[in-house]
Formats: structure tokens, C-alpha cells, sequence
């Protein structure tokens, strides 16, 4: 007897063994878009979903713009209500009670959890070198973060992040994390000199393979193959148009910055949904409905960027920020909302899946984002758009969170929302009031935790939207709305006085200010 219990003990083994070799070794699952939608639906039990509203205002099934239709659901779930009907009255309950439910709730219905399991990231860096932004000498780093794909060598992935820090910097700096393309600013080139020899050396080659040319470079003697590169106009001053770039900004403020780019995290389309971090984790197959969406995976990417930069010691690494657009921005402020090392958020136009809130009938609804961007989220938010399903209709009405709470996850760190107008492009769509209505509800919890919040009311029904170019800048959450298109940029100026303030940092931003 015990000799059978030996033996199948042993198969067993050999049978777990031969199922993690053959999950090791199968290749990915190549599905399309509308193939990944179809099988998430059924796993859900969904049959029929409704369709998203169209972005074109002519169109006859376009978005509603009529305040007067945009809140068919004008209760807001209480962020400060626990879920045994109790009221939270102190910072102690949001801590241990109320914030983890929320955490909860986002995390199974609207954003996916990141699984326990999902391997180290080893950091190694590609490039140093001495650069400039504008009139400033940096240090840049490119950086690649290798993801361990031992449990899975079919799927590679490999971060890539670039760092720019202020050369003469007399400490520490804070730095913003954009999520974007990851660029150095100004690669070196060679002195004169020597850019000098490489030219000849280029026309001797290229005369010798095309004779041809002998006459050309006669004819254009001063003509060099790789021109002498300069950060200056034309006239040899500085082009100037409006702010400097936000790098400019952060450099002359003292600050460093990142780029870390969002596609070599995770693929922003569903295609990729069994690549990437996502199908790394998952070894190629495809998602169950709590995973994690892109949202969540960029989110994770920009934490595992926050570890490198804990390393460094020209980073105060206690002072870092995160930023994005558009769906960077759901990004951003989704990252802020769950990883709390991170200091502060400049959260640009971000719209539905970010702090729009989602009972609005506004612009982008829930329904868009169940549709073809569906891959952003949880699985489990397709339950939201769905008109025939084994459980039942759903609505925005039926989520048990809304954007006000993902806001309130921020508390009380530096949480700054920014939008620009529709007549220069940050379309209607993005629903800026319906954004201001969240960061207004959300202000309750900030001065429950000992933060301040907008110094106004928190009735998100009737508090009033300000002036364009009017912002709210005197607390740890905070609003502005610029008079630009699609883009924080004319924001970033403001931003960084704020946190400056917030943070007690000189001009240089390398101490804190005494």
C-alpha cells in the first residue's frame, strides 16, 4: 500500500512537471481585437452589449452634449459611507476600512488586479551622456528594463526609459515620470574637429562607391554629409514660441524627468492582450475577468521605473511625480491612485477611465470603453455596457465606485487635474465638467486625511466650474483649466510652482526651502 502511494505520489510530479513544460513551451495565443472581445463576453455571459455613443456631433447616434440630460444619475456612491452603511469620521477608518474596500471594488470591476506572480524587472542602463535642455547641461540616461521570462521564454519585454537630471544639481532632485516616448534630449555629438574628420572620411567613401559624386562635393565644397547640430534658430538665438517645452521647465526648475514608454510595457490595443507584460504573465493565453487591462499595466511599468530611480542617488526618489495626456492620463492618475510611493500627478484631459466620472451622460460614456477600448480595463467592466447578459442589465448606476473615489485613492499626496478647451481640441468629449464634479466629491476625503482640497464646497451638483485660466491652487488636490488644446503643457509652469510650494522646494529644487 504504502509502495502505490510512493508510486503515485511520484506520477503526480512527473505530471505537474510535464504540464508546467508544456504551459512553458505553448505559443501565444494570436487572437484579433473582435476575437479577445468575443471570448471575454463569453466568459461573462454577455450577449448583447450597447453601443458607445459616436465622437462625431453629427453623427445621429452622437454623444449627449445637453446639460440637461448629463446626469440621469446624480447620486454619487458616499466615498466616505463604508460598506456596512457606516459613516467614516476619521483618517484611522479610511486608512484601515473604507480605502481598502474602494481599492477593492476598482480593482475587481474597473482597472484588473496585477497578478502576485508577475516577475522582477532588472534594470541596466544603455546610455549615459552629457547633454543639454536649452541653455542647462543634464546627464541623460537611456535605461532597459529587462523583465524575467524564465517562467515564460517565448515573450520578451523589455522597458525602455530615459532619465535627464540636471548636471549642476547640489542634491537630490524631484522628478516628473511622462508617460511617453523614450528619447534622449540632445545626444552628444562630436567637437567640430572631429565631426570634421568623419566628413572627409564620409565623402572619400562615398566618392570611392559612387564617382559620381566627386562633382557634387567640387561644386559644394563647404557641404558636410552630418551638419554641425545646434539648439538655436536660424538667427542663433533661441526659438521661443509661447512656454519652453515641459523638459525646459522641469530642467530650469531644478526638477529631473523621465520618459517611460507605455508600448514597451504593454501594446495599447487588444491584439496584444496575450503579449506584452499581460500575456507574459498570463504565458500567452488570453485574459480572465479580473485581469489586469493596459491601464494597469502601464500603471505597473511606471512603479517598476520608481524602483530603478529609489537606486539613484541624484533622485528624490520621495518626490516623484507621474504625467499624461489623454489616455496617458488615465494612466497617470490610475498609477497615482494605487501606488502610493508616488508624490504627486499632473493628470492631463483625461477623460472617460480617468477622472470623468462614469454616471455622466457626457460626451464618452462607459459604453465606449466596453467597446473597442475595452482592453484598458478589467474584463469585468464589460458587465457595465451590456443590455443582455446571465446577469442581467447593467448600467454605470450599477458600479459600486466612480471617478470621484479614484481620485480620493491619491489622498493626501499632490493631486493637480488639468484641462484645456474644446475650441482649441480638448473635444467636449472628455466631459471637462463632469471631470470637475469628481475632483469637487473627491475633495472630502482629502480633508478628512489632513490634506486640503479645492477651499471650496464638496456638493459636486452645485458648485460652479471656474474661468478658464482660473485655477485652484492652493491645496494638495487641485484644478486648472487652461485656454489650450489636448495637452497639459500650459499647465506644467503651474504645476511646478505648486508642488514647489506643496514641497517646500527652493528654485533649485535640489533642498528643501528652509
Amino acid at each position: 500500500m504504502k509502495t502505490v502511494k510512493i508510486k503515485i505520489a511520484i506520477f503526480l510530479i512527473l505530471l505537474s512537471i510535464a504540464v508546467a513544460v508544456h504551459a512553458q513551451n505553448t505559443p501565444p495565443v494570436n487572437f484579433t481585437a473582435e476575437q479577445d472581445h468575443q471570448q471575454m463576453m463569453k466568459q461573462l455571459g454577455i450577449k448583447t452589449l450597447r453601443p458607445g455613443p459616436n465622437g462625431d456631433a453629427t453623427a445621429p447616434d452622437h454623444a449627449n452634449y445637453d446639460e440637461a440630460l448629463a446626469n440621469p444619475y446624480p447620486d454619487l456612491p458616499d466615498a466616505l459611507t463604508g460598506k456596512n452603511g457606516k459613516k467614516i469620521t476619521n483618517a484611522m477608518m479610511w486608512w484601515k476600512q473604507r480605502r481598502p474596500e474602494i481599492v477593492e471594488d476598482m480593482e475587481r470591476e474597473v482597472y484588473g488586479r496585477i497578478p502576485a506572480n508577475v516577475p522582477k524587472v532588472i534594470w541596466t542602463v544603455k546610455v549615459t551622456d552629457k547633454e543639454r535642455v536649452g541653455f542647462y547641461p543634464v546627464i541623460a540616461k537611456q535605461l532597459i528594463g529587462h523583465v524575467d521570462y524564465t517562467a515564460y521564454p517565448l515573450l520578451n519585454v523589455n522597458i525602455d526609459m530615459t532619465l535627464v537630471l540636471p548636471a549642476n544639481a547640489k542634491g537630490p532632485v524631484p522628478v516628473l515620470m511622462m508617460f511617453g516616448r523614450s528619447t534622449l534630449p540632445a545626444p552628444a555629438q562630436p567637437n567640430p574637429a572631429d565631426l570634421e574628420k568623419i566628413n572627409d572620411a564620409l565623402k572619400e567613401l562615398l566618392t570611392k562607391d559612387h564617382p559620381e559624386l566627386k562633382t557634387i562635393f567640387e561644386q559644394y565644397p563647404a557641404y558636410k554629409p552630418i551638419p554641425e547640430q545646434s539648439p538655436f534658430g536660424p538667427s542663433g538665438f533661441p526659438v521661443v514660441k509661447g512656454d519652453p517645452p515641459t523638459a525646459s521647465q522641469l530642467i530650469a526648475n531644478g526638477w529631473g524627468y523621465v520618459l517611460i514608454d507605455p508600448s514597451s510595457i504593454q501594446a495599447d490595443n487588444a491584439e496584444g492582450l496575450t503579449k506584452g507584460i499581460i500575456g507574459l504573465v498570463n504565458k500567452g493565453q488570453p485574459r480572465k475577468p479580473e485581469d489586469w487591462g493596459a491601464l494597469r499595466a502601464w500603471s505597473w511599468g511606471a512603479a517598476r521605473a520608481l524602483d530603478y530611480l529609489e537606486t539613484e542617488p541624484a533622485v528624490d526618489a520621495k518626490h516623484v511625480g507621474i504625467e499624461g495626456v489623454s489616455r496617458y492620463g488615465k494612466a497617470a492618475l490610475v498609477t497615482l491612485a494605487f501606488e502610493q510611493r508616488f508624490a504627486m500627478g499632473l493628470i492631463g484631459s483625461s477623460g472617460e477611465g480617468g477622472a470623468k466620472l462614469h454616471r455622466r451622460n457626457f460626451g464618452e460614456a462607459v459604453e465606449n470603453l466596453t467597446g473597442g477600448e475595452y482592453y484598458w480595463m478589467a474584463g469585468n467592466f464589460m458587465k457595465y455596457g451590456a443590455s443582455d447578459a446571465t446577469s442581467g442589465a447593467k448600467t454605470a448606476n450599477d458600479l459600486p465606485v466612480d471617478a470621484h473615489e479614484l481620485i480620493a485613492l491619491c489622498a493626501p499626496r499632490l493631486t493637480f487635474i488639468s484641462y484645456g478647451i474644446p475650441e482649441q481640441g480638448d473635444a467636449k468629449w472628455l466631459d471637462q465638467q463632469g471631470s470637475y464634479m469628481a475632483t469637487v466629491a473627491a475633495g472630502a476625503v482629502f480633508k478628512l486625511v489632513g490634506a486640503r482640497d479645492l477651499g471650496i464646497t464638496n456638493d459636486y451638483k452645485t458648485e460652479k466650474m471656474p474661468p478658464v485660466n482660473t485655477g485652484l491652487l492652493n491645496g494638495e488636490l487641485a484644478w486648472r483649466q487652461h485656454d489650450g488644446g489636448h495637452t497639459d503643457a500650459p499647465n506644467v509652469k503651474y504645476f511646478i510652482a505648486w508642488a514647489n510650494k506643496l514641497m517646500h522646494y527652493g528654485k533649485e529644487g535640489a533642498q528643501p526651502a528652509k
